[in-house]
């Protein structure tokens, strides 16, 4: 029996691992999936058919889905046109970027305001919902049981009543907090619920490693909300050891509104497979709304582009006086760490804050194996504690922000369908820089020589998390 398994592990692991060398796009990636494949019979392999496959290069694995939302962007994707020049070269440079990458441009005449109290962002969403006249259309990668879902049932269930159309879709994996109950009973109520790539059997495969990390609400078509947040009652109490979450979140008005809807519709459409939600109804034409300038980042497994890695390079690669990264998982890879790097050496400030503790081990191990380096070429690192910062959210020369849902790993990279939104205005720039310093402030700041201190045990740790951080 074990010669048996012994040799079904060696075809099981010498098949997946020609499939690693000849479809493996990172030599880093594709060393740590080998390696987990050889060390762990059976398990390894199972994995590498979840998490690993490199579906854009190996066509039998694809998602049909994929195929399907590149037609809609053929067919369907007439974004606004925009003819915005920023004054600098190297915000064109980025915006030209991220409008051939994504498809969508630089919109003026935005009003854009900054939520970072958590608390006080649920009350503008309440409010929002309250005077909500045409629709309501949500989208969470997070739907939790508890005080802040209860109240938006409510809220919903008013509106319907009086003739809102409620269209809701949510992340199958990361809504597993939110009960049957609550669903049935949004469904039972008028609302439109639908899971997007729901984990089912036949599908579990194709799905579970690809997730839909966007959080979006949009009302009438007229007002937009964005950013890290999700509906969770971790934002407004204690509920472990983490403490209360922190968290930024941006309230929109204006043409980007539209912008942040073309997405939800994209995903809605492939959801439910109900009729595109297209026309003045639900695209109508903006108002100019105030003077910010804003551009819409969406990136997924379905993009020709890693379009969030690339804007957060880019961001970095332009930086000429200061970066301020605020990030959950700061688990760069390569070419984020040597831009880093480079920015730091050239004379940049670069200030990096991450909280003590995340809600994964690995990942927290994973993360601290990266300061040591950084401090050496003296990037200044901050450890938030009492509380934990989902914030993803860069500010460079306090003139360019870009706030939304992106992790600073290589999940939101490769593997998550993420939208940030990336925002041209100085001052709005330079006040989340101020928010920056602020939360900076009770911090603990990394100090290089008390790094090289710790333990035997806890740098053989981060060393083991890091060496399978391509994986997370």
């Amino acid at each position: 029996m074990i010669w048996i398994l012994a040799c079904l592990h060696f075809i099981l692991a010498t098949a997946t691992a020609f499939i690693i060398i000849l479809f493996g796009v990172r030599p880093t990636r594709s060393f740590s999936w080998l390696l987990l494949v050889i060390l762990f019979p059976f398990l390894g392999v199972t994995l590498y058919l979840l998490l690993g496959i490199n579906r854009r290069k190996f066509k039998f694995f694809q998602l049909k889905e994929t195929t399907k939302r590149q037609l809609y962007d053929k067919d369907f994707n007439n974004n606004e046109k925009s003819d915005v020049s920023l004054n600098s070269i190297n915000k064109n440079r980025l915006a030209r970027l991220i409008e051939k990458t994504t498809h969508f441009p630089v919109l003026a005449n935005n009003n854009i305001e900054v939520l970072d109290d958590t608390e006080d962002a649920y009350n503008r969403i309440f409010e929002a919902i309250s005077n909500a006249k045409k629709f309501i259309h949500l989208q969470y990668y997070v739907l939790e049981e508890g005080e802040v879902l209860s109240k938006i049932t409510k809220l919903l269930e008013e509106k319907v009543k009086s003739g809102i159309e409620v269209r809701i879709i949510y992340d199958a994996f990361g809504s597993y907090g939110a009960k049957n109950t609550t669903l049935k009973k949004l469904k039972s109520i008028g609302a439109k619920v639908f899971p997007i790539m729901p984990l089912r059997y036949g599908s579990f495969l194709f799905t579970m490693n690809y997730r839909n990390h966007r959080k979006a609400i949009i009302i009438d078509g007229k007002i937009g909300f964005a950013g890290g947040m999700n509906i969770s009652d971790k934002y407004i109490k204690k509920l472990d050891e983490l403490g209360i979450w922190d968290d930024t979140h941006l309230k929109l008005q204006g043409s980007i509104v539209n912008s942040l809807h073309r997405v939800f519709i994209k995903d809605y459409f492939f959801a439910s497979n109900e009729e595109l939600l297209l026309g003045d109804k639900y695209l109508p034409t903006q108002n100019s709304e105030g003077t910010t300038n804003v551009q819409l980042v969406a990136s997924g497994p379905d993009s020709e582009q890693l379009s969030v890695l690339q804007q957060y390079l880019m961001l970095i690669n332009i930086a000429q006086k200061s970066i301020c990264i605020t990030n959950p998982y700061f688990i760069p890879n390569q070419s984020l760490l040597q831009a880093i790097k480079i920015a730091a050496l050239s004379g940049v400030r670069v200030r990096i804050l991450v909280p003590r503790k995340t809600d994964s081990k690995m990942a927290t191990y994973s993360m601290f194996s990266y300061f040591e380096e950084m401090l050496e070429v003296g990037v200044e690192i901050y450890l938030l504690n009492g509380k934990f910062s989902h914030s993803k959210v860069i500010v460079v020369d306090e003139e360019v922000a870009s706030v939304g849902s992106g992790n600073f790993d290589h999940r939101s990279f490769e593997h998550n369908f993420e939208t940030n939104l990336l925002i041209y205005d100085a001052k709005i720039a330079s006040n989340i820089d101020a928010l920056f310093t602020a939360d900076c402030e009770p911090c603990e700041k990394l100090d290089l020589n008390q790094l090289k201190k710790r333990s035997l045990k806890q740098k053989l740790l981060e060393g083991s998390a890091r060496f399978f951080s391509p994986l997370l």
